[in-house]
């Protein structure tokens, strides 16, 4: 299968300018796991921008915590 690296970008919330995986849905979900983080798209639009990617910080989010 092709990457539809064009397609994505249309929905890739990231903000980290410099990412060469935008787009890329497969490689940034390996990335991120492998580091045991979550992609950006899995936040809010205000704890994406903090680059905290960690599940620790998903879960908070999810159970109310402050993010």
């Amino acid at each position: 299968m092709e990457c539809q690296q064009d397609d994505n970008l249309q929905f890739c919330t990231c903000t980290y300018d410099s990412c060469p995986r935008q787009g890329m849905c497969c490689q940034c979900i390996q990335y991120h796991l492998k580091a045991r983080q979550l992609p950006g798209c899995c936040f809010p639009p205000e704890a994406e921008r903090t680059y905290d990617r960690s599940f620790e910080h998903f879960a908070r989010l999810v159970l109310g915590g402050s993010g």
